[in-house]
């Protein structure tokens, strides 16, 4: 139990940096920028970036981490997934989910969490990925969806 004691730990100190971090930032792009930024160094995570919706598709945003895919279509991949269906997904092993893009062979498991605006349509979407396994638990989820949250559109 202490492994999952010192997640939570971290993800309510992560929230509360990052709602002070963004506050009264009114320019998305860079909000985005420093909230990657705290995720993935804070929690060690392999790629952690948003995509922007432009349009139909998602566009490559701020992220932390490798080269990744820059476009994707709705619908398309796991990022594509959670957009169209507006809810968080999570994948314990990419190779199983249908249609995964596949940026790079080194992810082996995903979370993407959508990004709404105040009408609840989806403007973008938080994905992170995991050279491990089954890297991602509904403490992630819960705790993503709050951060992303805090990103007001």
């Amino acid at each position: 139990m202490g492994a999952m004691k010192s997640k939570i730990e971290k993800y309510e100190l992560l929230l509360r940096q990052i709602d002070s971090l963004i506050e009264g930032e009114a320019d998305m792009i860079a909000a985005m920028s420093n909230v990657a930024a705290a995720i993935h160094h804070e929690m060690k995570f392999w790629w952690t970036g948003f995509y922007r919706v432009v349009g139909k598709e998602l566009v490559l945003g701020p992220f932390q981490g490798p080269v990744a895919c820059m476009h994707i279509a709705y619908g398309k991949g796991v990022c594509g997934k959670a957009w169209e269906q507006g809810q968080t997904i999570v994948v314990a092993d990419v190779e199983k989910f249908p249609g995964h893009i596949a940026c790079s062979a080194a992810s082996r498991s995903e979370i993407v969490v959508p990004m709404t605006d105040g009408s609840g349509r989806v403007v973008a979407v938080l994905d992170i990925d995991s050279t491990e396994l089954a890297a991602f638990d509904d403490i992630d989820r819960e705790y993503l969806e709050k951060i992303v949250r805090l990103l007001k559109v």
